[in-house]
């Protein structure tokens, strides 16, 4: 769990090269008190927005995905939740490494993972938590090896 204080705070959790084109999702209110994970689609859908932390880390990361319509419908598998589904369902989201180099995983497009991970462990009668450190796992393993995206530890705020 994390807390994000104000707007600047949460355009700052992403790259310096992603921050000019943030939208804002409608609604949202600071302080922001995030469990797992927040993620909202711009209006137009091209792109997808994540912040979370790593394990161990209350320092927000954010990575926004772009994705890139136009290939078959054809059935793929979430690499984060493993959920299937056509590709208005799971889509191959990419981001930019840097201005020459772009990286893709195939996700859920609208990034609610985390509701299906909680579906499915409560349909099999298991506890939530262990799937969800997984997914936050999955995350920033993709941040760090893809991106590059180190994780800073702090100590857990004083509420």
């Amino acid at each position: 769990m994390f807390r994000i204080e104000t707007d600047r705070d949460l355009i700052e959790s992403f790259r310096p090269r992603d921050r000019r084109v943030i939208e804002m999702p409608p609604g949202l209110t600071f302080p922001l008190f995030v469990r797992d994970y927040v993620a909202w689609t711009e209006t137009s859908g091209l792109r997808v927005y994540l912040v979370f932390s790593a394990p161990g880390s209350h320092q927000p990361i954010g990575i926004i995905f772009r994705r890139d319509r136009g290939g078959p419908d054809v059935a793929r598998m979430c690499e984060w939740c493993h959920d299937y589904g056509s590709s208005h369902t799971v889509d191959l989201l990419t981001t930019d490494v840097d201005s020459k180099v772009r990286v893709g995983i195939s996700l859920c497009v609208d990034l609610r993972c985390k509701e299906k991970l909680e579906d499915a462990a409560n349909r099999a009668g298991r506890h939530t938590l262990e799937a969800l450190d997984q997914l936050r796992a999955r995350m920033f393993r993709f941040a760090n090896e893809a991106l590059g995206i180190e994780a800073k530890p702090s100590a857990p705020a004083a509420w």
